[in-house]
């Protein structure tokens, strides 16, 4: 069973390079042309808590054609990237990345050092990869101060019936055993405007993160009217902000 699931990873990792790779060219016009599309939002908050809190270095993960570098460098940040796909890196350096600011890797190995960054970030890349947990470790480690997770949410997805069907099935442990039988065990879906997608929310992380960090919020980034359940059921994207140390506490002399 092991070896049939790699292999599947595997396919899988194969058809979303190629995806990427013969849609760098409108890659841009089709994910980050509206100012207000979730990841622009989500960029925005990210420079607010940082002017707030004083971040000044990040990584990007999964950094695409260099939309969040681009974004934090112009507002005085100091920002590096990982992304996997040469052809995406290509695109970004095309759009002013300078050349070795954006690496060729992937997130589940960071080549960085423990806390090398005051705040990692992915926009959009966790519904991408099969082991999103894995990868979310990577950026605590790399991290010293901030997470900041811009992804999609399921249980804000679909009609009222099937949002709570899905928190319900998530809750008993049975939401990847459904996925299961939905995908007929590949576990993700293809489509022509974002390639390889696997059910993914900011959720699945947030044990991982609470146990490793001080403070979370959570920000809604797209979907419905707000309640007293936003964003768990109302938003389709959320950003999650996930802190070390608790945001504007003073450390203890000598500390």
């Amino acid at each position: 069973m092991p070896d049939t699931l790699y292999a599947m990873t595997e396919s899988a990792e194969i058809l979303q390079a190629r995806y990427y790779e013969q849609s760098a060219a409108a890659y841009d016009s089709m994910h980050n042309d509206s100012e207000d599309h979730e990841h622009n939002l989500a960029l925005q908050y990210m420079e607010m808590i940082s002017n707030a809190f004083g971040l000044q270095t990040f990584l990007d993960v999964g950094a695409g054609t260099g939309r969040g570098i681009r974004f934090l460098q112009d507002r005085g940040k100091e920002v590096r990237g990982i992304e996997p796909v040469a052809a995406m890196i290509e695109r970004a350096e095309a759009n002013g990345v300078p050349k070795g600011v954006l690496l060729q890797g992937n997130g589940y190995e960071l080549p960085f050092e423990d806390a090398t960054f005051d705040a990692v970030f992915e926009c959009g890349v966790l519904h991408h990869v099969a082991d999103p947990a894995r990868m979310v470790g990577e950026m605590i480690r790399v991290a010293k101060r901030a997470v900041f997770l811009s992804d999609s949410n399921r249980f804000g997805q679909g009609s009222h019936p099937a949002r709570l069907l899905k928190t319900a099935l998530y809750k008993c442990g049975l939401w990847r055993a459904a996925r299961f039988v939905q995908t007929r065990g590949k576990m993700y879906i293809v489509s022509e405007e974002d390639g390889i997608q696997y059910s993914y929310s900011v959720f699945d992380s947030y044990q991982q993160l609470a146990a490793r960090t001080q403070q979370i919020w959570l920000l809604p980034l797209a979907g419905g009217q707000s309640s007293w359940l936003h964003p768990l059921l109302n938003s389709t994207h959320v950003l999650l902000c996930a802190f070390k140390e608790t945001p504007g506490k003073k450390k203890a002399a000598g500390n």
